[in-house]
């Protein structure tokens, strides 16, 4: 029927492979930061322009990638609280809205339990959004104390301990 919309009724297909890695180049890291631009700013709006902070130009701030069929579709921050490097945390867990069903985000954190644990870190914290409590408890994370706000959201002090030959 002429004007009427072309649009599918069918599901995106099924992802082939979901990696996980850190940025290793510019543009890896350009894409893991429009990412979060793409949840924290334009989705969220938590931030008015961009989420990037002095974090992130730290030398210890590591920047890993999720990818979905090659292309970038996920991110997380992860990074060293102290000089001993036993005591991490992850922040600035992103993914796509339209891809949230593949997985990816418990892929990337995963990833960042696994690489801090490698690192030798022994306990890993994050601050969780409240809806994604839940999320974080099925992939053996703990609540720690009461939720406090942060950019106007409730978030979760979280914690999981780290296997050093992860």
């Amino acid at each position: 029927m002429p004007g009427a919309s072309s649009r599918s009724t069918t599901a995106p297909p099924r992802p082939t492979a979901i990696e996980c890695r850190l940025a290793s180049s510019d543009h890896e890291l350009d894409a893991h930061f429009e990412l979060r631009r793409s949840v924290f700013v334009s989705e969220q709006e938590l931030f008015a322009h961009d989420d990037r902070d002095e974090r992130d130009d730290r030398e210890s701030t590591l920047h890993a990638l999720g990818l979905i069929d090659g292309e970038p579709c996920g991110a997380v921050r992860l990074y060293p609280l102290e000089r001993s490097w036993r005591q991490w945390k992850g922040d600035r867990l992103a993914v796509l809205p339209e891809l949230r069903t593949y997985h990816l985000g418990a892929e990337l954190v995963r990833f960042a339990v696994a690489t801090a644990g490698r690192l030798g870190g022994a306990r890993m914290i994050a601050h969780v959004q409240l809806p994604n409590v839940r999320f974080f408890e099925h992939l053996g994370w703990e609540v720690e104390g009461n939720s406090a706000p942060f950019h106007g959201v409730d978030h979760q002090l979280m914690s999981i301990t780290l296997d050093r030959g992860a």
